[in-house]
């Protein structure tokens, strides 16, 4: 096969159709930035989960005077009350380590927490917070065992499971993710028929071509192929300005959640290489199969 004259093909093709590669273009980088970033919030969020899964903690909240518990009673837990609350948490076989924390010690992590939003912090006082025990769970999903012990017990007033919170958190991410890969579906769908349109468009235009080298004898492959490579290069090119837009999305995106939200992990720049090169590849196949397929229905050779 000449490889000039491929390449000139190829060329007198993207020329003549410059409009419509140009939106090619376009469409196949929204498409695979979209993908991309559903694969990237996916991975935040399976990384968010394995890092903070291994640390959830059941908060048992003590009775104080400022409880709105009736149990409590508006009185402080007593000393024998969190003795023997502390001995029963630590016979539970579900029960990894139990730590007491004072309303001094939460009042310090409270504000360790949110340092970055001092008006938050400044608005409560030191009390607010009551005391209470820190239990680490041997396997998170088992935190019912622990809250339905502690409930209703005397000197607890609430008892609260991280899981909970870290749940409706991901539930949030995982709804980011389905959004972008539906939108990115939708754009792929518009890719496919821009492809299909611009592959018969182009078939049109150098049909005397092909009627010329099919005369003459040449392969089904070789007049094929510059077709299916115009399409090839649309994708390449649109998946180079995908890229570009994947790396923006993790500094605007995947990294401000993991800031902005403190129980998220950051994304490691492996993991954005290894998207943009599945969404590089994806778009250059997506558009060269496109192309194979429109060829064999509409370019009859």
């Amino acid at each position: 096969m000449r490889v000039q004259f491929v390449l000139q093909e190829i060329w007198i093709g993207l020329r003549r159709n410059l409009t419509m590669t140009v939106s090619l273009v376009i469409t196949v980088a929204i498409a695979m930035a979209l993908f991309g970033t559903g694969l990237l919030v996916r991975a935040q969020v399976e990384s968010s989960k394995s890092y903070w899964y291994d640390k959830i903690e059941v908060s048992i909240f003590l009775c104080a005077k400022t409880s709105s518990n009736p149990q409590c009673n508006k009185q402080d837990a007593t000393e024998q009350q969190k003795q023997q609350i502390k001995a029963d948490l630590e016979k539970l076989p579900e029960v990894a380590k139990v730590e007491y924390e004072s309303k001094a010690q939460a009042w310090q992590r409270f504000k360790e927490r949110f340092s970055t939003t001092p008006g938050f912090v400044q608005s409560t006082r030191e009390g607010d917070i009551p005391d209470s025990f820190r239990v680490r769970l041997k396997d998170p999903e088992k935190h019912q065992t622990v809250a339905q012990a502690m409930l209703a017990r005397p000197g607890v007033d609430q008892v609260i499971n991280e899981k909970q919170i870290l749940d409706r958190f991901f539930r949030i991410l995982g709804g980011l993710q389905w959004a972008a890969l539906v939108i990115a579906l939708i754009q792929v769908i518009a890719a496919v028929l821009l492809v299909g349109n611009t592959v018969r468009l182009s078939a049109f235009n150098r049909r005397r071509e092909t009627g010329i080298m099919r005369l003459v004898g040449a392969s089904n492959t070789y007049i094929q192929m510059p077709f299916i490579l115009e399409g090839a290069i649309a994708g390449l090119i649109g998946g180079l300005f995908a890229a570009g837009l994947l790396v923006l999305s993790k500094f605007m995106l995947v990294d401000r959640v993991a800031s902005q939200m403190q129980f998220a992990s950051n994304l490691g720049w492996g993991t954005v290489v290894a998207v943009t090169i599945v969404s590089i590849c994806f778009g250059v196949l997506l558009c060269a199969i496109a192309s194979f397929l429109t060829l064999r229905r509409y370019l009859k050779i």
